[in-house]
């Protein structure tokens, strides 16, 4: 039976995170907060915390919170620079977090041994093969390689190219999870056959009815097409801005006039590089805020994936991770025939 075969392709996904199905909630900032990652978790998912910009109080409360509203495992998503990166990882230290998501970049000197030190499994994000070997032979339990399809901020390469390249080399050593433009089971079940140990999902979930983004933002995405995610333009080399895919809106004409504000101010000496990056990541967690919380779909930033327009829709978290099921199982019941 074919359902058998999707539960054993997905065996060693489940195992790792510790739930039902190899499915992961990508981190969206102040989307994938208690609500959201409780209902995937209970859905028999895998839900992830968006820490982002949070301080080590406010992470603190959202464990909390989401401890309240499940009893399956979640994990934390922590971004690498982050200035209280250390206090996050003691947080969900305090907490026993099983799982720990490092993204945005290379994890910082002792950032690797601390979440290590605390028993929680290490899940880091490679965008090229080169990065997968380093970062494994650095002791990171998992691996996410996630295409530009994505939502949020994205690399340069397409998932299906990353999974060609990546997966054949690395699937053998640790679980490798796909994300990046999955919107349908049928993908699901390719990347499973190629040897991921499961997916990463975002824009499928960011309208899910237990999200608590607002009603203007589920509208634009269930009006958007894919060609609409569009990605952010980096106008100053001297400012390595890591591109950002989000629906096209007035906010994402106001990120370049930021972006030469920024290096104007890199220019005058005014700030440093790092200053100059951080100042670009409050821009997004303060645009991202107003479209999310406060429904301001115009100025405010509309990050997501190409996979935006198969996001119809409202409905519950179980019965999008259900059809994505159905899917994959009829997927491969037609290459088993």
């Amino acid at each position: 039976m074919t359902n058998a075969k999707l539960t054993s392709l997905m065996a060693r996904g489940t195992e790792f995170l510790g739930c039902d199905v190899a499915i992961m909630c990508g981190a969206m900032s102040w989307v994938s907060e208690r609500n959201l990652v409780a209902a995937i978790s209970n859905a028999g998912g895998f839900g992830v915390i968006a820490c982002g910009a949070m301080t080590p109080e406010l992470l603190d409360k959202e464990i909390l919170g989401t401890k309240a509203l499940t009893n399956k495992p979640f994990g934390v998503n922590l971004i690498t620079m982050h200035p209280q990166l250390f206090d996050l990882i003691e947080v969900c230290a305090r907490h026993e977090v099983g799982h720990v998501v490092l993204a945005g970049g290379l994890p910082p000197k002792g950032s690797i041994d601390a979440i290590k030190a605390m028993g929680a499994k290490l899940i880091c994000f490679a965008p090229a093969l080169s990065l997968a070997k380093k970062l494994t032979r650095s002791g990171v339990d998992a691996l996410v390689i996630e295409g530009m399809e994505a939502g949020g901020h994205i690399g340069p390469v397409s998932t299906s190219v990353l999974a060609q390249e990546i997966l054949p080399e690395m699937a053998a050593q640790l679980p490798v999870f796909v994300a990046g433009g999955i919107g349908r089971g049928e993908l699901i079940a390719g990347y499973l056959e190629m040897g991921a140990a499961g997916v990463q999902l975002g824009t499928r979930f960011a309208c899910a009815a237990e999200s608590i983004a607002h009603p203007n933002f589920k509208k634009s995405f269930f009006r958007a097409s894919a060609r609409d995610a569009i990605s952010s333009v980096q106008i100053d080399p001297r400012l390595p801005v890591i591109p950002v895919r989000a629906l096209k809106n007035e906010g994402t004409e106001a990120f370049t006039a930021k972006q030469r504000e920024v290096a104007n101010l890199l220019d005058s000496g005014v700030v440093d590089m790092g200053e100059a990056q951080l100042q670009i990541e409050h821009y997004w967690a303060g645009a991202l805020r107003r479209a999310v919380i406060d429904g301001d779909v115009e100025g405010g930033s509309l990050m997501a994936g190409q996979s935006v327009g198969m996001v119809t829709k409202e409905e519950p978290v179980a019965d999008i991770i259900a059809q994505l099921m159905a899917e994959a199982v009829v997927a491969l019941e037609r290459r088993s025939a």
